[in-house]
């Protein structure tokens, strides 16, 4: 049978702009008449005369409409003349495989179809991100280049009569090769004889079996129940497309992801990797909590803090001047692949702490008695109407850029802070020289602490405004081992849930104090509350969640 490439007449959408992590809507949205398709399309053609004959790979997290978005990519590849597609078994990639996958065969790119940590489900989340052929989330040029594209789209091409049965491995008629995506079951238990009984939810499911894919402390309370009896020396949470991560140790100490930046940053030279590759410099997006600043300080080593989103990264990389980064949303990778990677992120914590001969909670007192601690929490302000939320950001940026403004003198209770700069955080490449301005308001205190406001990029609807906290602290004595551990033992994280009535900002389990983290960095958050009007202006009195 002959198969035809056809041209359809379509109407370009306006809002198809991707975010930090590629365009994330809801499902439905994606569903809309060639919604998905002229996406797809304008994706394609920013690879331009490289289009016909080009190769590229694609997979997701197997998600709800994950498979009908991977038949639309093969049609509509084959009617642009892609001569060759790399697609997971059923659709399912993680995104570090994908990564990995463009660097291996050194293809044009890969299309990762994902909404990483957001729900999954027929109401929930869909997303679509491109990866350019260093294996990295495609740059700020590309993605508005993507997004001008799609706004002048009359057109796309598709073979509709292309039927390609990617739940087999194998190649067919357009030779299109397939690689299965279990990963935690092939590495855990085949390659390292870890117990059939010691991983969950390990099977691929469009919904996520109900479950909510954020590795932290409330979406992975059964993994904390588990580690909370002292049976198991580590555990670890990933998301849908394994690309974050969340370690606890025994009896569920928690390590927050600045934290493990930092110990992995102090260690790496543990690895047999860095042994044989060296290491170079570490970074951090600039939300993250500085512990990992402290280590490139202490080991001489250069230290770059960027934008959110792992875009940034990648050419520090290929400059061969990064080894090891990571943000404060539970990601973390190094220089082996262009994306954050939560399975490698788990084995090199399994590196150190053999080579050490410590537990988790061990490594982490002799890390905070070496370089001191960074205490830091972030609030989520998620589903918010766009317009208030817009005017606390202008009015934020008119503040910290005043005159008066450094050397301005704030206070809660018995603490006083001095403010020593406030910006809109601006990053100049240091490779390419390009510019991405207005990535978040900071503000730093002359005693190390900042606070910091950001629009995030990564929700599918609304507006999700987070509040990030970050306070320094050298001395520990003051500050016991039970403290990491009551902060899991005693507290449940806020969940999601729609605002309203007096349980506002709750659901299911109540939301209770954070410990001694939240004892510390109280009167930031309450002086960083004050100075943005949240509360006033998003009419929540509480966040969505806390991390």
């Amino acid at each position: 049978m002959l198969l035809k490439g056809i041209k359809v007449s379509t109407k370009a959408y306006g809002d198809q702009k991707p975010g930090t992590s590629g365009l994330r809507k809801a499902v439905k949205v994606f569903q809309q008449k060639n919604y998905t398709e002229n996406f797809i399309q304008s994706t394609l053609d920013i690879l331009g005369d490289k289009l016909k004959g080009s190769e590229i790979v694609v997979g997701g997290d197997g998600r709800y409409y994950c498979k009908d978005a991977v038949d639309l990519i093969i049609k509509i590849s084959a009617a642009n003349g892609v001569s060759k597609l790399l697609v997971g078994q059923n659709g399912i990639l993680s995104t570090p495989a994908v990564s990995a996958l463009i660097r291996k065969h050194g293809t044009n790119g890969g299309i990762i179809l994902t909404a990483s940590h957001n729900p999954g489900g027929p109401n929930k989340d869909f997303g679509i991100k491109f990866n350019i052929s260093n294996g990295g989330p495609a740059p700020d040029n590309v993605t508005n280049q993507i997004f001008d594209l799609s706004k002048n789209i009359k057109e796309y091409s598709i073979v509709p009569d292309l039927k390609v049965d990617f739940s087999k491995i194998g190649k067919q008629m357009f030779t299109v090769s397939l690689f299965t995506g279990p990963y935690v079951r092939r590495i855990f238990i085949d390659e390292l004889g870890a117990p059939v009984d010691n991983t969950v939810n390990t099977v691929p499911l469009e919904d996520f079996g109900g479950l909510h894919p954020d590795p932290n402390l409330t979406y992975a309370a059964e993994l904390v129940e588990a580690l909370k009896v002292g049976d198991y020396d580590l555990g670890a949470a990933f998301d849908g497309d394994g690309d974050r991560n969340m370690i606890l140790g025994r009896k569920a100490f928690f390590v927050t992801p600045s934290d493990s930046l930092a110990v992995l940053a102090a260690n790496l030279d543990t690895i047999p990797y860095f042994q044989r590759t060296g290491v170079k410099g570490f970074a951090r997006s600039m939300p993250t909590a500085a512990a990992v600043d402290r280590v490139a300080e202490g080991k001489k080593k250069e230290c770059f803090v960027v934008p959110t989103g792992w875009k940034y990264f990648g050419n520090l990389m290929d400059a061969n001047r990064l080894s090891l980064c990571g943000e404060e949303s539970f990601g973390t990778g190094s220089d082996h692949i262009r994306e954050k990677d939560g399975i490698w992120a788990v084995l090199a914590w399994l590196s150190v702490i053999a080579k050490l001969g410590k537990s988790v909670e061990e490594t982490l007192l002799d890390h905070w008695a070496t370089y001191g601690r960074n205490f830091f929490t972030r609030y989520d302000y998620e589903d918010c109407e766009a317009e208030p939320c817009n005017k606390i950001m202008s009015q934020l940026e008119t503040l910290v850029t005043s005159s008066n403004f450094v050397g301005k003198k704030f206070s809660y209770q018995n603490e006083t802070y001095i403010v020593k700069s406030g910006s809109n955080f601006l990053y100049k490449d240091p490779i390419d020289g390009c510019v991405a301005t207005k990535q978040g308001i900071r503000v730093c205190f002359e005693d190390g602490s900042c606070i910091v406001f950001r629009l995030s990029g990564t929700g599918s609807s609304g507006a999700t405004v987070r509040l990030y906290v970050d306070s320094y602290e050298a001395d520990q004595s003051k500050h016991s081992a039970d403290a990491q551990r009551g902060r899991v033992q005693e507290t449940s994280w806020t969940t999601q849930k729609e605002v309203g009535g007096p349980d506002k900002g709750r659901c299911g389990k109540e939301r209770r104090e954070l410990e001694r983290t939240d004892v510390i960095l109280k009167p930031l958050v309450e002086i960083a509350l004050e100075m943005s009007r949240l509360r006033e202006s998003t009419g929540r009195q509480d966040p969505t969640v806390i991390t």
